[in-house]
């Protein structure tokens, strides 16, 4: 796969958008804009941790979801946005301490729909997650007056 990206950005673009929000909150930080390919980071501490001391699956969902939503915005033009539709995730292995990077890659590209493979691994490159994110193609209307 090419150049999916329609809209220039810049990682420190994205990650200013960080505070006030669930991505922030989890203290995720985007890290790498590749050609076809999207990544971020989440430390595994009391944030992201479940009772039991080990990463809650839900906060890796968080990171799956957030890296597959910026990145559908960024490969859409400017009459577009997009809004997740359906996540899926296998948790494969636990994590108690350290961080993980997620990587979002595109699957399909579509007109009304995209779907995205998220990646998460540990800092040893272990496969921790995997998601699949759907995400609904929409158009901007109008607003009155248009």
């Amino acid at each position: 796969m090419t150049h999916i990206w329609k809209k220039e950005f810049q990682i420190e673009d994205l990650n200013r958008f960080r505070e006030a929000s669930i991505v922030g909150h989890l203290d995720i930080k985007f890290l790498e804009k590749g050609e076809n390919f999207l990544s971020a980071t989440m430390p595994v501490d009391k944030r992201t941790v479940q009772p039991m001391g080990i990463l809650h699956g839900g906060a890796s969902v968080v990171l799956a979801e957030t890296l597959g939503s910026a990145a559908s915005y960024m490969t859409l033009d400017d009459s577009c946005y997009s809004v997740g539709l359906e996540v899926k995730a296998n948790h494969l292995k636990s994590i108690s301490n350290g961080s993980v990077t997620g990587t979002a890659r595109p699957v399909h590209l579509g007109r009304t729909t995209q779907v995205w493979d998220i990646c998460v691994e540990n800092e040893k490159n272990e496969l921790i997650c995997v998601s699949r994110l759907t995400m609904a193609v929409l158009k901007i209307s109008p607003g009155p007056g248009s």
